[in-house]
């Protein structure tokens, strides 16, 4: 897969069959629709290629909307895509210009003069252009004008995109990690860069490494202790690094995840901390790629560091036992 960070990095293809949309999650609903694309640039001898944006466009449109939470942050999501098979990914820019444009123009300019598309692949609810004006109706009103064909994914589909959404982040919300998985059809992720703690983890045996969350509109979890896999990659200032670059973990490891307010010690703010089982390196300014597994227990409070000690010892043998590490 091929990507591009604007528009003008793109060179217009001879038949581009293009599809558009945010694809927050990647999940099973949104690979329908991928699924589709590709096998139409195969019967029809073209390349499939898929148009979305960063930021998201509610973050330009509604800056004071502070509910959005996101499934993926744009590095999860590019490679998610790139598994899909696609052969473009073209991540736009999101500003106020572009979604001032007419729909007309966003049809001649965008998707035939900069794109080159003769067939898009869209849902009959999609909106575009000036004040959400466009849609599949003018899409299907300029094609004999501009040579393409527009076919309309079927309701269901798009049912399912919308159902698949809402479960993936109501179970997250609720920590049932199995369901969010399900409908995702991969583990869910958190990616952060490792820093400083208080060292309390150290203090009593499980050393953590805590994460800073790299996509501020990120959802997160329900509070509690998860059974996780982490992918740890080099320092940012070891790799050549780049917009979306992909380098490879230096190592993957079976761990634990905790996130909450550590009502014992303190309870003041969410923290994310992981431990990870038989590994003792300095991660400290490291990235962390979390990916869940199961969901062990809810969050809680304890009447000393001891009985939180003796807790997070049962949490221990609890995932090596999911790990069969035991």
């Amino acid at each position: 897969m091929k990507i591009y960070r604007n528009l003008d990095e793109f060179e217009p293809l001879d038949f581009a069959i293009v599809t558009i949309g945010t694809f927050d999650g990647v999940h099973v609903g949104h690979q329908k629709i991928l699924n589709k694309i590709t096998e139409l640039a195969k019967h029809n001898t073209g390349e499939s290629v898929l148009l979305t944006f960063y930021p998201h466009p509610r973050l330009i449109i509604n800056p004071d909307d502070d509910s959005l939470r996101l499934i993926n942050d744009i590095e999860e999501k590019v490679e998610q895509l790139a598994l899909a098979g696609i052969d473009h990914l073209i991540i736009t820019p999101f500003t106020r210009d572009f979604s001032n444009q007419s729909p007309e123009q966003y049809i001649s300019d965008v998707l035939v003069n900069k794109i080159g598309c003769k067939k898009i692949v869209i849902g009959y609810d999609h909106h575009f252009g000036k004040d959400r004006k466009g849609t599949i109706k003018e899409l299907i009103h300029y094609a004999n004008i501009f040579d393409y064909s527009v076919e309309e994914i079927p309701e269901q589909d798009i049912e399912d995109v919308a159902v698949s959404s809402t479960r993936i982040r109501e179970s997250l919300i609720k920590g049932d990690i199995d369901t969010a998985n399900k409908y995702l059809g991969y583990p869910f992720e958190l990616t952060g860069t490792v820093i400083r703690g208080d060292q309390i983890g150290r203090e009593i045996g499980f050393p953590t490494a805590n994460l800073h969350i790299h996509e501020s509109h990120k959802l997160i979890p329900a509070y509690g202790i998860y059974a996780v896999e982490v992918e740890v990659y080099p320092r940012s200032s070891e790799i050549n690094t780049g917009p979306y670059f992909q380098p490879q973990p230096e190592r993957i490891a079976k761990g634990m995840c905790y996130i909450g307010t550590r009502p014992t010690v303190d309870g003041m703010s969410r923290k994310i901390e992981v431990n990870l089982l038989d590994f003792s390196d300095d991660l400290y300014s490291k990235t962390l790629r979390v990916k869940f597994l199961s969901f062990i227990r809810h969050d809680q409070w304890f009447e000393s560091l001891d009985l939180m000690k003796e807790q997070i010892k049962k949490d221990e043998h609890a995932i090596r036992s999911y790990f069969e590490l035991v």
